[in-house]
């Protein structure tokens, strides 16, 4: 009874003082004596209420991604910085975008607290370590486009990014599940991601994470939907390097040009892999060259050619 009366002010005040990531979930009172069934249906459905919240954020989201899309049309770069659980998010949607998207490595940078992990080990105390970040970000330019992520939207490393960005012009999207967090202050694009407290406290690599993870998949594929590379969704700028994505970029030209799988990979052979220029050489008969001249003019974009020649 005392430890119950102990654990009930400790959750009512941890709830007032601390962040909302690190408050204490509503049904944490007994949660590690609970049935196994029970905790994990809590966890589920903590789960699902974080992603929830991503909703909330859509215009942000729509803005970020609107200006990530102008800093790849641009030639520039755009820069991920974050670190622990935030980091890897970050990280796992930079990497994505070359294969999925055929976004050039030239034109992504990855900054990890601590470097990204090569073994099973990520060490917290990187996150306060700031020192190399101006090296890191010497290129950054007015062009180029930083997201930065940070569950508590106040960890050293982030923020010290996003200084270094403000101060030198580049578009700063703040990634943060805090309202009124540092980062979001200061950030051209805040996506504030208000999920409730975790069922483990302060472990936002649960609902925080997700929601992160969810956000940053969102400004990706919006950015490559206004690059043209989103097509009836399907991902027509894919880089098909191994048998599922060859097979997935012949099944997207049979579905566009309407004509049969060898037709289309005749088409994606002739095109060099090109996509986009195999479901025009299919569908109408042009050439490659031409393909790619009127998908140029038309700023990557299929479908207005489609519609133009068909």
């Amino acid at each position: 009874m005392v430890f119950k009366r102990y654990l009930d002010r400790s959750l009512r005040e941890n709830r007032v003082s601390a962040k909302t990531t690190e408050h204490l979930h509503d049904s944490a009172a007994g949660l590690d004596q609970r049935p196994p069934a029970e905790i994990a249906a809590l966890l589920a459905s903590g789960q699902v209420a974080a992603a929830e919240n991503v909703q909330k954020a859509i215009p942000a989201i729509c803005a970020g991604a609107m200006a990530m899309a102008r800093t790849i049309n641009a030639g520039a770069c755009l820069h991920y910085a974050a670190a622990g659980s935030s980091g890897l998010m970050a990280a796992a949607d930079a990497q994505e975008l070359g294969g999925t998207f055929s976004i050039p490595a030239a034109q992504l940078r990855i900054h990890v607290a601590g470097g990204l992990p090569s073994g099973v080990e990520m060490p917290g105390d990187t996150e306060d370590a700031t020192d190399g970040l101006a090296t890191a970000l010497a290129e950054l330019s007015e062009k180029d486009t930083l997201i930065t992520v940070s569950a508590s939207g106040s960890t050293p490393f982030t923020i010290a990014a996003a200084r270094i960005g403000k101060s030198k012009g580049a578009t700063v999207i703040g990634i943060a599940n805090n309202a009124g967090s540092e980062l979001l202050d200061m950030s051209d694009h805040a996506v504030l991601l208000e999920t409730p407290p975790e069922v483990l406290s302060g472990s936002t690599r649960m609902g925080a994470g997700t929601a992160q993870k969810i956000a940053l998949n969102m400004l990706s594929t919006l950015m490559a939907t206004h690059l043209g590379h989103v097509h009836d969704g399907m991902m027509v700028n894919v880089n098909a390097d191994n048998i599922k994505l060859r097979a997935r970029a012949c099944g997207i030209v049979v579905q566009i040009a309407g004509v049969s799988e060898a037709t289309a990979q005749q088409a994606l052979d002739a095109a060099g892999g090109d996509v986009k220029a195999a479901v025009l050489m299919a569908a109408t008969g042009l050439s490659r060259d031409i393909a790619q001249a009127r998908l140029k003019e038309s700023n990557g974009h299929l479908r207005p050619v489609l519609e133009r020649t068909v």
